[in-house]
């Protein structure tokens, strides 16, 4: 059985072992945990591109003693062209495509979220950001050992990815598939990489590298120009809040599914639930999930659009109306339109006490599969998120589009500060239910809490079922107790990567630093 990783000075944890010892790196010389999380950021977007990249979006929320959290949200707009009228007239008046030159339609915003992010650190102290995307720099050019789940999902995904312009020449090696173990180089994204350490992050929307994409993207057919680059700045906000018996939890704004996350342990908390992991919690928190997606789907999208704030979500009044239509014996019926999303979570904390939960993601696996040779950046589909029919999730010019990208953190009662989270789009906020119960509210042991079986009830990595699916390593008397209830239960292998790819830190007031990573995933959790 693994166990926490523990240490004094400070820690990460990523879903694949480059990017958390990027981070690690940066720790041990005295960076900030801002800064551990550029470098593991840059890290991971080489090393792991199948579930992110610089050409996809950002979120954080970043924690410092005795200050309330502050949240970054690095989520691209849609380009000036993009309108309805616009993919009418390209013959696609129900849906925006999932993959190619019309999927890529808003700006990639994760590399402005790190560049805000450490603006936020004194400048007498900050690293030189060579320092922080030097190991990024190094895989990329080197080349990296192709991960089993890369190999699987770039074979699984082939078919809609090969035709994609720049997808087969960046992605796959002597013409297939690579396999795992294969040794593949993103020599231009090195170059891009090695640019934006000689110029600086902002170089990425208003100089060369910008002008290569917006004529490259325009010739291709996408929407997006120089002008939605050079416009593009990420925000620093306020996070949503809600305080249980659990502590103060923090979570993203809209447009992302943060408030869902939140309404589900909202929900949770007033279940009176005692035993962890037996069938009142499970059930309860699946029931929690049911709730909080219904309003989810109906009413989330563009903060401008939306009629009632997320934050109002939280309300006492509509949280106790919510818990009071979970039946806690009988699953209520569940047919919804589930919601896809790939992506990666990772924590840090550093001696000074500063923790960071971060969140990067292209939406579909690779994105929308359009890369750009020169650059070797491959450009996110999150903006087929959007709808075309009137509604606060509409398409328009400089609209954000709903994201199920959403980092977590909490304080708790005694001083422990929390940060976790997942990628697997419709299974994000059940995951961190899972994750936060079992270690916040029931005891268990970090790691534990991570490793432990999983649920998803829905569809994620393009499966179309809106079952529960189980993890096999459940008891057969809890998923019989389950079925009995009136889940349409659907087992699978006993660590799924179905189930998402989890991490969790948890900095104690003493200055002990806990780690977890999911050994569903290629990480590491390493507290110094």
């Amino acid at each position: 059985m693994l166990k926490s990783s523990l240490g004094l000075n400070g820690g990460f944890t990523a879903p694949h072992h480059a990017a958390a010892l990027a981070g690690r790196d940066i720790l041990q010389r005295g960076g900030t945990a801002i800064e551990a999380m550029v470098a593991g950021a840059a890290t991971i977007a080489v090393v792991y591109p199948h579930m992110n990249g610089i050409g996809g979006d950002g979120f954080w929320i970043i924690s410092k003693p005795g200050q309330p959290p502050i949240a970054i949200s690095a989520c691209g707009t849609a380009a000036a062209l993009a309108t309805p009228e616009f993919y009418r007239r390209q013959g696609h008046g129900d849906a925006i495509p999932a993959r190619g030159a019309l999927a890529a339609l808003t700006v990639p915003g994760t590399v402005a979220g790190w560049d805000l992010a450490l603006s936020l650190v004194p400048a007498e102290r900050r690293l030189p950001l060579a320092d922080l995307l030097a190991d990024a720099i190094g895989h990329a050019k080197d080349g990296i050992a192709v991960t089993a789940n890369q190999a699987d999902c770039t074979r699984d995904k082939l078919a809609g990815l090969h035709d994609i312009p720049g997808f087969a020449s960046s992605f796959l090696i002597d013409g297939a598939a690579p396999v795992a173990g294969g040794r593949l180089i993103q020599s231009a994204l090195g170059r891009t990489l090695q640019h934006l350490a000689d110029h600086g992050l902002h170089s990425f929307y208003d100089g060369q590298i910008a002008d290569i994409h917006a004529g490259f993207l325009a010739a291709e057919g996408s929407p997006l120009r120089a002008g939605d680059f050079a416009g593009y700045r990420a925000q620093q906000v306020t996070p949503l809040t809600l305080k249980t018996s659990q502590g103060q939890l923090f979570n993203m704004v809209a447009p992302t599914q943060g408030v869902a996350s939140l309404t589900i342990l909202g929900l949770f908390d007033r279940l009176g639930v005692t035993q962890c992991d037996g069938f009142e919690h499970l059930h309860g928190l699946i029931e929690a999930t049911k709730q909080a997606f219904i309003r989810r789907n109906a009413a989330l999208g563009d903060p401008e659009q939306m009629t009632v704030p997320a934050q109002d979500w939280l309300r006492e009044d509509e949280l106790d109306a919510m818990a009071g239509r979970i039946d806690m014996r009988h699953a209520m019926s569940w047919p919804h339109e589930p919601k896809d999303g790939d992506t990666i979570w990772m924590g840090a904390s550093d001696k000074d006490g500063t923790v960071v939960s971060f969140i990067q993601s292209v939406f579909w696996e690779f994105g929308s599969g359009l890369t750009c040779p020169d650059t070797g950046v491959f450009f996110q589909n999150r903006g087929a998120g959007f709808s075309l029919q009137p509604g606060p999730n509409q398409l328009a010019p400089g609209r954000r589009p709903f994201h199920t990208l959403n980092p977590a953190l909490a304080h708790l009662p005694d001083g422990r500060v929390m940060a976790y989270g997942t990628m697997g789009g419709e299974g994000q906020p059940q995951t961190q239910s899972a994750v936060f119960t079992r270690y916040a509210q029931f005891g268990m042991d970090l790691q534990a809490a991570v490793t432990a079986p999983r649920w998803l009830l829905g569809k994620t990595w393009g499966e179309d079922t809106t079952s529960l699916k189980l993890e096999a390593r459940f008891s057969p008397e809890l998923i019989s107790a389950l079925k009995a209830a009136g889940h349409e239960v659907e087992l699978l292998p006993e660590y799924s990567d179905l189930m998402g790819h989890a991490g969790a830190l948890v900095r104690h007031s003493d200055g002990l630093v806990e780690t977890a990573s999911d050994p569903r995933a290629d990480g590491a959790a390493l507290s110094i």
